[in-house]
């Protein structure tokens, strides 16, 4: 990892990965899951539209390689746009990855994203890193150096003590 993804996963400066699957970009729930990190108080640092490639989702998904599933996951990751982002914040991962809800949607309770958009397992419209560890592996896969903004956020005084 380069100096720019080392630079800051403590404190407010923790950093995760989530992206929109296709499911979720079909449905149009990208704005909604947008506005629910950003009332959170989580700062956007990276944001892309994009097609993702086979060779990055298998890169993605390579701890899944052997199970039975892992070629129709691919296979439904590749089939329309994601929604890839950076959020920063105070416990962002552990936050996020509460935000999003179980991933059996039937295990989500209502009030998270799965809880309150998703049916099946097989389409449960949200991926969010579930460490630290893996946040800055997810995020040096799906984004360049150059990719990423420091930016100040007005509020954070209003955010954190």
């Amino acid at each position: 990892l380069n100096n720019e993804f080392d630079y800051c996963w403590t404190g407010v400066n923790e950093r995760t990965f989530v992206a929109v699957k296709p499911d979720g970009v079909q449905r149009r729930l990208v704005g909604e899951i947008v506005r629910r990190f950003e009332k959170k108080g989580f700062k956007l640092v990276g944001l892309k539209f994009m097609q993702a490639s086979e060779e990055l989702l298998r890169e993605h998904y390579w701890d899944l390689r052997s199970r039975p599933f892992f070629s129709g996951l691919i296979t439904y990751m590749n089939s329309g746009p994601v929604v890839a982002m950076v959020w920063q914040g105070l416990d962002v991962v552990k936050t996020a990855r509460k935000m999003l809800g179980e991933t059996n949607p039937a295990d989500s309770l209502p009030g998270t994203i799965r809880g309150d958009f998703c049916v099946e397992v097989g389409r449960n419209v949200i991926h969010g890193s579930d460490s630290v560890e893996s946040a800055q592996k997810e995020i040096s896969l799906w984004f360049r150096q150059s990719e990423l903004h420091r930016w100040e956020n007005s509020n954070s005084r209003w955010l954190y003590n």
